[in-house]
């Protein structure tokens, strides 16, 4: 309870701070659209002339578009404003004081700070959801194991993304290699299926995109299985992620020491 009203807290004292530029809701509302209307259209062009890539209908794809951009939404909410700037602390040597706060400092780095101009990606990404899994005649039951999948996927992106920032403290200046994570996960705009075998192999078990976006729609559809595994494995770098850290700050010798 203490920690949940400390995130409050916090999330109270973001929102103060970004209200004073409201307009940027709106630019950012439609750059997400824009975002989501170029997605839309790749998936029009691939589906032309009846082609579905790895089986899957038009409307079943738009669950996995649906998937990745409410992952994108929490990636611009939560994770870019707060991962990325763990370089910062480590090149300024602010995470000193982070450290000595009466706060895990894991839970500070990860959830201090909130952008409330990802929230369009939210809102559209519900819209299509809902959109698709109104066609496809899907029922609370299938919503909540879409939810239940989406929320394992976006524990293995956080821990992810917070395993690579981490690395920060030995090598610096690593911005290009959150880039190229999420780089990969664009990948996830599309079903698993529709790539190349090589391309599936890599993308479930070296980069987990599958587990991200394809997953959860397969769970609404029916056909998802595995609950167990994909918990565990989003149990397992949650796991991985903290060891890290607490690993890695052995090494911390902070900017000005």
């Amino acid at each position: 309870m203490r920690y949940l009203r400390v995130f409050l807290l916090f999330l109270r004292l973001s929102l103060a701070a970004e209200m004073e530029y409201r307009l940027n809701f709106l630019l950012g509302l439609l750059s997400s659209g824009l975002t989501l209307l170029g997605a839309l259209f790749g998936l029009l062009l691939l589906y032309q002339g009846g082609y579905r890539p790895g089986g899957w209908a038009f409307e079943e794809a738009l669950l996995v578009l649906a998937a990745f951009t409410l992952l994108q939404g929490l990636g611009s909410t939560l994770f870019a404003p707060n991962l990325n700037k763990i370089v910062e602390h480590v090149q300024q040597g602010t995470l000193d004081f982070v450290l000595l706060k009466p706060l895990d400092p894991q839970f500070w780095l990860s959830l201090r700070s909130f952008s409330p101009w990802g929230l369009g990606d939210y809102l559209l990404g519900f819209g299509l959801l809902l959109y698709a899994g109104g066609r496809l005649g899907l029922g609370p039951g299938d919503y909540l194991l879409f939810a239940l999948y989406w929320a394992l996927g976006a524990a293995m992106l956080y821990s992810l993304w917070f395993l690579l920032a981490t690395t920060s403290i030995w090598f610096v200046k690593i911005y290009n290699v959150t880039e190229v994570l999420r780089g990969l996960l664009e990948a996830g705009r599309f079903p698993v299926g529709a790539y190349p075998a090589l391309y599936r192999v890599f993308f479930t078990f070296v980069v987990p995109v599958a587990f991200l976006t394809t997953v959860p729609a397969e769970a609404a559809l029916g056909r998802g299985e595995g609950v167990l595994w994909a918990l565990a494995l989003a149990a397992s770098l949650l796991l991985l992620a903290r060891g890290f850290f607490r690993f890695a700050l052995r090494s911390y010798t902070s900017a000005s020491s």
